[in-house]
């Protein structure tokens, strides 16, 4: 019963948005005509609890939250890599990542203390996501094996990793709301 209501109401909604479109472009196969029609991407899920709603709709205010510090943070590292690159001398590169610390520091340090645990692993993820490379690499390459470790450890007592990685498989909820949400 309740597929074919499913049934009927994606049918009815293609039927819909086909008399909306303007007259779409046409296809002949084997003197045959068919006609091609792009619809908007729709979704179909199976339904949820109320407990699982609010956890769907917190998981997506997080990433909503977390996502433009990872987009950021991703352009600054390319930035940063870029300048890096034309730079020729060790101490002058050193100096560089050492300014470009202090900046980011004066700019986010008041905002991302405002962060639940949970959007600061989130934010993990996305930075994985946008980047290719996880916390715990970009701290190693640019601080020291050392300072990556302290952090690391600081980290741990919160329940953190930064070692952690965005998998598309296993992190699918974050993926479809970054791509519904038009946040990429």
């Amino acid at each position: 019963m309740s597929h074919t209501c499913i049934f009927s109401l994606v049918i009815g909604l293609l039927a819909i948005s086909a008399k909306a479109q303007s007259i779409a472009p046409s296809d002949t196969i084997s003197s045959d005509t068919i006609r091609v029609v792009q619809h908007k991407q729709v979704n179909i899920t199976t339904s949820m609890n109320k407990k699982q709603i609010a956890a769907y709709q917190r998981l997506k205010r997080n990433v909503r939250v977390a996502m433009p510090y990872a987009k950021l943070s991703a352009y600054k590292l390319k930035t940063m890599e870029d300048h890096l690159n034309t730079l020729k001398k060790r101490k002058a590169k050193k100096r560089y990542i050492k300014a470009c610390e202090k900046n980011i520091k004066n700019l986010f340090t008041d905002n991302l203390k405002n962060l639940t645990r949970d959007q600061g692993k989130i934010l993990m993820k996305l930075i994985h996501r946008e980047t290719g490379s996880t916390t715990w690499n970009i701290m190693k390459k640019y601080r020291g094996g050392m300072e990556a470790i302290l952090w690391q450890s600081f980290g741990a007592l919160y329940g953190h990793n930064m070692k952690v990685e965005f998998d598309p498989v296993i992190d699918y909820q974050i993926d479809a709301i970054v791509r519904l949400e038009a946040l990429d």
